[in-house]
């Protein structure tokens, strides 16, 4: 299983982002996938899940309305989608393949978004 994540980067608050994730080793269509972020010295956040074929999607309170999960089985590969960012987004990003822990059995390497002025 492998699941590399990119798109990471520094934006301005209010700004926008999407991240992709590549998955590969694995049936992709045949696992929900979930994002979770990670904020140093604090614990793993899920923030978001999809089903497997994109048409359920549920997300954390504290990203519902500003962040949209999607995904193309044809690429293998998920999105999130992030808008209206606030400095408290600021996260290393993981996407994790659902199954074996709140957050997921199999993790990326995460890609690091900074929201900052």
């Amino acid at each position: 299983v492998q699941l590399v994540e990119s798109g990471g980067a520094l934006v301005q608050p209010g700004g926008s982002l999407k991240l992709s994730c590549l998955a590969s080793g694995f049936t992709f269509s045949d696992y929900e996938m979930n994002w979770v972020r990670l904020v140093p010295r604090k614990g793993p956040e899920w923030i978001a899940n999809i089903n497997r074929v994109g048409t359920s999607t549920y997300y954390a309170d504290s990203v519902k309305g500003r962040f949209t999960a999607s995904r193309d089985n044809a690429k293998n590969t998920l999105y999130l989608e992030m808008t209206n960012l606030k400095p408290e987004d600021t996260a290393l990003y993981y996407c994790a393949r659902a199954g074996g822990s709140d957050w997921g059995d199999y993790w990326g390497q995460g890609t690091q978004v900074t929201v900052s002025s």
